[in-house]
């Protein structure tokens, strides 16, 4: 019996995690995460995920504001 097993890679990287809430979107750049190389699959620790979730509730200033086009996609 053959089995195919993938070998993955999980490197430490610092990502861009976008978050949309009620319409906005928000931004995080330079989050530590676990990435896994052959298919770019990010992981977030329990710890980064809830800090993450403080600073929304925080309502923390933003270090910039960004204008973003949107597209509505049509078949």
């Amino acid at each position: 019996m053959e089995t195919d097993i993938l070998k993955e890679t999980i490197v430490e990287e610092k990502v861009t995690f976008t978050l949309e809430i009620k319409g906005k979107f928000i931004i995080f750049e330079n989050v530590p995460a676990r990435v896994c190389v052959e298919t770019r699959e990010r992981f977030f620790s329990p710890e980064r995920v809830k800090r993450l979730q403080q600073i929304v509730w925080e309502d923390r200033k933003p270090t910039r504001v960004i204008e973003t086009p949107v597209i509505e996609f049509t078949a």
